[in-house]
């Protein structure tokens, strides 16, 4: 089981920024595929971005050309670098393995006013 630990969340203006990280226990990190998912209040959760162990980045159409996924392998994060943030980015934002289904615990994200 991968331990996983995310920060960074916070309120911030639309149109501001926020970094997300978060901090994956385990030696293998390397190989694994890391995901960025969020919930929205009443919604279900749904998938934002994910990044390969090659590096190879993916993203969903909602957050594209203003979120950026990142990782480092030698400090085992894996960063969501978030741009032009809009209201209906507001969410809780979780960190997952993909390659073992282990998730963070989860860190809120609101955009307002």
């Amino acid at each position: 089981q991968v331990q996983l630990v995310e920060s960074g969340g916070g309120l911030v203006q639309p149109g501001g920024s926020l970094r997300l990280s978060c901090a994956a226990s385990g030696s293998i990190f390397s190989i694994y595929t890391m995901g960025w998912y969020r919930q929205a209040p009443g919604k279900e959760r749904e998938w934002v971005a994910t990044i390969a162990s090659s590096g190879s980045t993916y993203y969903a159409d909602s957050v594209k050309g203003r979120f950026i996924i990142s990782r480092d392998n030698a400090k085992k994060t894996s960063d969501l670098q978030m741009n032009s943030l809009k209201p209906e980015d507001t969410a809780v934002y979780y960190c997952r393995v993909i390659s073992t289904g282990d998730w963070g615990q989860g860190t809120q994200v609101t955009v307002s006013l």
